[in-house]
């Protein structure tokens, strides 16, 4: 009963919240995969963020077509907006956290330096993948809903 529940709230809330709910579990799984890489496996900065960022991206692709957005793009279109709008957040965003935590220099301890930069980064690619997806990926005028029951 309690899944009915929350399945059915789901529905009606607003895009931002579904998209933040498939943020949380892309995010998670993404910023553990990018900081076991850099920590414990010594994996520079760049291909840390990107590895866990890439998975981070398959998985919110999946979630965030069918569930926060319902939307029936067809694959290879969505896919390829997709991709294109994760690679411009990535660098955007991962960049601008790299040069605000090397700013903090003074005040940040060196070693601690790099996981500020992939946090700080992961709030500014959350904010901006958000409007690409919902405004270039999955831009509504363009696309037919999914029906009830058809995933």
């Amino acid at each position: 009963m309690n899944g009915t529940v929350l399945r059915n709230y789901l529905k009606h809330t607003n895009s931002f919240i579904r998209f933040l709910l498939v943020g949380i579990v892309n995010t998670a799984l993404g910023l553990s995969i990018m900081l076991f890489l850099m920590n414990v496996l010594e994996f520079s900065y760049w291909v840390s963020t990107f590895i866990g960022n890439g998975t981070g991206a398959v998985t919110s692709f999946l979630l965030n077509r069918t569930f926060t957005f319902k939307s029936d793009i067809e694959w290879r279109r969505g896919v390829a907006r997709f991709f294109c709008v994760i690679l411009i957040c990535y660098s955007a965003a991962y960049s601008l956290g790299q040069a605000i935590a090397e700013s903090m220099e003074g005040f940040v301890h060196l070693p601690i330096q790099k996981n500020v930069a992939v946090l700080i980064g992961a709030i500014f690619y959350t904010i901006l993948n958000y409007i690409g997806q919902k405004y270039f990926v999955f831009k509504k005028n363009n696309l037919r809903p999914i029906q009830e029951g058809r995933n």
